[in-house]
Formats: C-alpha cells, structure tokens, sequence
C-alpha cells in the first residue's frame, strides 16, 4: 500500500488529524512517510496548511501541497473565484507516484469529501485514487448521521471500482451516546470495509511528542497500529 488516499464523509470530520495519525504510526513503524494534500482551500500565504498539520503533529514527513486557494470553498470554486488554475486529478495522480518513488507511504488528503470538484469538468478526489489504483481510507464522524454519509461514500467507492481501506472515526467522544455506541457495529456493515481506529476528541490539541506516542493505539495493525477494533466493540456498543 505505498499510497493511500484519505477521505471524510464530510467537512470537520476529523481527516487532518487522522491522516497526523496514520503518518505518525507510519514513521512509528520505520517507514517514511510523504503527506500530499490536493487543494488547500481557506488558508492564507502565510497561514499553516493541513499538510503543515500534519508535519506538525506526525513529526519528519515530505509534506506537499499541490495548490493553495485563499476562500474556504469547494477546490473548483474557490480557484475559479480567486482567478487562479484549478487542480486536475491527472495532477494529483501524477504527484503522488513521484512521491512513491522515494518514500514507502504517500497519503493523499482530499478537501472535504469524496466527490468535492477539483475543477470546471468535474474532477474529484475519486477520479485521482482511481488513476492512482490506490485504496481510500473514510473518516467518518462517530455520531447520529454518519450511517448515511457513510454508506454513501462507500457505494460511490464501489461504483467506480475503488477499493474501500476502511473506516476510521475521527473524533470519538468521552462520553459517547447511545447512537454514537451503535454506530461502532454499524459502520463496517454500512461501509462493507472495518472498522480501522478511532481518534479521542481532541487528539489534534494533544502537544505533538504526546500525539506521536499515543497514535498507533488508536489505529488497527494495517494502519501500522496496535488498536483492537473487536475489544472497542465489546467495550463501547450497548
């Protein structure tokens, strides 16, 4: 799996943060990791990017921004208001096998969801993972609404011949409540992938030599981690 593609069922679903923890598991593992983010929408020159982010907290990745685009809109949108080249899903693509040639993980962050346009003919994060046959990672939220975007994201998924990683929940709460706890046996049946960690609310506030230390347990073992989805079940379903 030398590049996978991370995408959330929404916006604010926690993608940054859980593609933090897939790298910094990765790096954990002794293994170098490249961080690739398509099209950076809502952050200004000077301002840090999600792939900043990521560096941030994972610790040494390549982190890589393809375009950057000052309104917090979709990638097609926002570069047609600022006047400025979209970004195709040829180019992300592209990027991500240069990537592969000199690390042993790239992962590929989206902007929103799966099928948010890059560009005027309708490009997306699915056009770029099925030219780079790579498999996708969903990051979905924990609570009541995510069976739908979910199941959702995982039909387009299949639709198009791409193969589903699995599902990690990107900020599980405290103190979840009673959908919150079902939806941890719902999700992999909706998605038809497991159920592949949960990230602690607030995982991304944590100081990074905290988040770096504490990453691998909130991932499976094919995210490089020690999380036991079985155990999580039958300690957090009603």
């Amino acid at each position: 799996m030398p590049v996978l593609v991370i995408t959330g069922t929404g916006t604010e679903v926690g993608k940054t943060v859980t593609t933090a923890a897939v790298a910094a598991a990765a790096l954990a593992a002794g293994r170098s990791v490249a961080v690739l983010k398509a099209a950076q929408t809502g952050v200004g020159p000077d301002e840090r990017g999600d792939a900043e982010e990521v560096a941030r907290l994972a610790g040494p990745v390549t982190a890589t921004e393809l375009a950057r685009f000052p309104e917090p809109l979709a990638p097609g949108t926002a570069a047609r208001r600022a006047g400025m080249a979209p970004v195709h899903p040829r180019e992300v693509a592209e990027a991500a096998a240069k990537l592969a040639t000199e690390h042993d993980l790239v992962l590929v962050e989206g902007a929103g969801g799966l099928l948010v346009r890059f560009d005027a003919a309708g490009g997306t994060l699915a056009d770029a993972a099925r030219l780079m046959e790579a498999p996708v990672l969903v990051v979905a939220s924990a609570g009541l609404g995510t069976l739908n975007t979910t199941e959702l994201t995982a039909r387009e998924l299949r639709a198009r011949g791409i193969e589903a990683a699995g599902v990690v929940i990107g900020s599980w709460p405290d103190a979840p409540d009673l959908a919150c706890r079902c939806n941890v046996v719902d999700l992999p049946e909706v998605a038809g992938a497991p159920l592949l960690g949960a990230l602690p609310a607030g995982a991304g506030a944590l100081p990074p030599t905290e988040f770096r230390t504490a990453a691998p347990q909130w991932l499976a073992p094919r995210l490089d981690g020690t999380w036991d989805a079985e155990a999580f079940r039958i300690r957090e379903a009603p």
